[in-house]
């Protein structure tokens, strides 16, 4: 069950993070309105906050973390650029959350 909700925090904070950026790429690259940045400014705050509540190192959850976010933005890709991720993207993907959790939790195992 933690490492569920592990997970879901991971996933939370990537998303905040990810629209936090996208929102200025779509003020600065496609012309849409500066007010964007408000969003995006407010977003960036959460997923600063985010950080905060995971329970373990500061330096272990940002490496962890890198793959969970790998994951989120190959999703954001498929569901929000409406480009299908391919098979190989999908292993690099099944790569990055295997290492996260040997981060994560790996230590418990060696004890």
């Amino acid at each position: 069950m933690e490492i569920l909700k592990t997970l879901g925090l991971f996933t939370a904070t990537a998303l905040a993070e990810i629209i936090g950026c996208y929102l200025p790429y779509l003020w600065l690259k496609e012309g849409k309105s500066i007010w964007l940045l408000l969003p995006a400014a407010i977003s960036l705050g959460i997923f600063v906050w985010l950080l905060t509540l995971h329970p373990q190192a500061a330096g272990r959850v940002y490496a962890a973390y890198g793959g969970v976010y790998i994951c989120v933005a190959l999703m954001w890709l498929w569901v929000i650029d409406a480009v299908r991720p391919t098979v190989t993207d999908w292993i690099g993907v099944l790569i990055c959350l295997a290492g996260a959790m040997v981060i994560m939790y790996g230590r418990q195992l060696v004890r």
